[in-house]
């Protein structure tokens, strides 16, 4: 059978409660300390993925260190316990591996990751960009924004997934706004959009002053912080999260009932799956990141699909139209874990609709 393996690795201290839960005892710098030393291991397997084409199965391999260690620790030491964990999946028979959350961050984005691995390796990040601009264009259209007309922001914005967003945005919108910390790099990208599509686009180094007037804003940082908090925002504002750890404070949520933001890159995985572990999603459901390890096993393309920084148009149609192919679709709009119903979306648009006639905000 054809199959896959996906590196998982907790987020934080509370992620390893949820698998450890002895840990509670333990303060957080100690579970840090204590992280060092696990060596990687097979977390769970996956079964029932199938298409019409093809069935596969699959594991979750984890690499025991959170988002902030990953950034933080030496990259020699990080990369090394990547490369062990990416040996825990070449072992279970793995005949492709997906490198997910920071793990396809650190580095040189997995490449040298793969030169030391015996199988393929993918950061998904093809598959992640095709669905954010899905989702997002679907959730603007429910908020009755118009692409022609909107004012659309783009954080985290240089990175390999936020520079081929803006390549592909640029094509499809008038105005646009590039924000990113590297002045340098927004401009070189800034000058190729123009370059290639004739827009001239917006760059900015200031997150808040850029979403003042922001309609639609998709982020896509490695920042381990929070970005946007709820006074940032305007109402009817719509937000694509598509960070891990997020980017948008959960309190934006909580106290603003005048704006949408939704979960980027969530994907409906076909046949009757079961992952084994429980990552805050309904069943079969999954991250596009994965999405794209699975894809490639069920089409039997075991290469590096997409690795490094760069990206570009021909990968991300590429793995979309596979992804079709094998019955892989945006999933309905979530929002911090939980379903947007259709009565919520038309609550918020209302809401938006008062507040903009009782405070004169467009």
């Amino acid at each position: 059978m054809d199959n896959f393996a996906f590196m998982i690795h907790p987020m934080d201290e509370a992620d390893v409660l949820k698998k450890f839960p002895a840990a509670k005892y333990v303060p957080d710098f100690l579970i840090a300390q204590i992280l060092k030393y696990v060596p990687p291991f097979k977390t769970s397997e996956i079964t029932g993925v199938t298409s019409k084409h093809n069935q596969v199965h699959g594991w979750f391999v984890s690499c025991p260190l959170t988002a902030k260690q990953i950034i933080g620790l030496p990259e020699k030491l990080v990369i090394n316990k990547i490369i062990r964990a990416g040996r825990v999946a070449e072992k279970l028979g793995a005949k492709i591996l997906g490198l997910g959350a920071y793990t396809k961050v650190v580095g040189d984005a997995g490449i040298t990751v793969a030169r030391n691995l015996n199988i393929p390796v993918t950061t998904g990040n093809s598959y992640t960009v095709a669905t954010a601009i899905e989702g997002t264009k679907m959730a603007a259209s429910v908020m009755g924004h118009n692409l022609d007309k909107a004012n659309v922001v783009i954080i985290g914005a240089t990175g390999s997934i936020g520079s081929v967003c803006a390549d592909i945005l640029a094509r499809q919108v008038r105005n646009l706004t590039l924000v990113g910390k590297d002045e340098v790099k927004l401009n070189k990208l800034a000058s190729r959009i123009l370059y290639d599509t004739g827009l001239v686009t917006k760059i900015s180094r200031d997150i808040k002053q850029s979403l003042k007037n922001a309609d639609i804003v998709i982020t896509v940082t490695n920042s381990v912080k929070v970005l946007v908090s709820p006074e940032d925002l305007k109402p009817g504002a719509v937000i694509c999260d598509v960070s891990r750890p997020r980017n948008v404070s959960r309190q934006v949520a909580e106290l603003r009932n005048d704006v949408l933001v939704i979960e980027g890159g969530l994907v409906e995985v076909p046949g009757d799956v079961n992952f084994n572990l429980n990552f805050g999603f309904p069943p079969g459901m999954a991250f596009a990141c994965m999405a794209e390890t699975m894809i490639l096993a069920l089409e039997k393309r075991y290469e590096s699909f997409t690795l490094g920084r760069d990206l570009n148009f021909k990968q991300v149609a590429e793995i979309d139209k596979l992804a079709k192919k094998h019955g892989f679709k945006v999933a309905g709009f979530r929002s911090f874990e939980k379903a947007v119903t259709e009565a919520e979306i038309h609550n918020i648009k209302n809401n938006a609709m008062r507040k903009v006639l009782v405070t004169g905000t467009v």
